[in-house]
């Protein structure tokens, strides 16, 4: 009797870690935040310094996809209205210098811009450049995942 008591307590613990584990990674899937729409401040006097359209990294990854438009501003990056990715923990916006990046590039080793954490999986957002920053030298845009190293859209 004793050792079935152990067993269920035992079975209940690691069922229950378990299950808070699942759903901490299951959780943006099944409740993904809402759609962000963000104005773009003062458009009349912006100049463009480039665009772009975020690309599916890996067609074979159905986890880690991304596509829409990206705009880039002398003091913004601009995420369009047809921006969407898929939904997972910790994204975050970076410019990097690399001229082509795909999924083996060493992202987060590179030098690159942190332009901050990812406001919404889809929709329109705009993220201000820090001062000092010189666009030539960055030619992506990377939407990249920091809790786990991986490469989610770049443009």
């Amino acid at each position: 009797m004793r050792n079935a008591l152990i067993g269920l307590a035992l079975g209940l613990f690691v069922g229950g870690v378990g299950g808070f584990a699942i759903a901490i990674f299951a959780y943006p899937f099944i409740f993904p935040p809402p759609e962000a729409m963000e104005a773009l401040p003062n458009s009349a006097g912006r100049e463009v310094v480039a665009k772009g359209t975020f690309i599916h990294a890996d067609p074979s990854d159905s986890f880690h996809y991304g596509k829409g438009s990206v705009t880039v501003y002398k003091d913004l990056v601009r995420l369009g209205a047809d921006f969407e990715v898929g939904p997972g923990p910790k994204f975050h916006v970076y410019l990097v210098p690399d001229e082509t990046v795909t999924p083996s590039s060493k992202v987060g080793r590179s030098m690159f811009v942190d332009l901050g954490r990812l406001r919404a999986f889809k929709g329109s957002q705009n993220y201000k450049l820090p001062g000092g920053v010189n666009l030539a030298k960055f030619k992506n845009v990377v939407i990249w995942c920091e809790q786990f190293g991986v490469l989610i859209s770049p443009a």
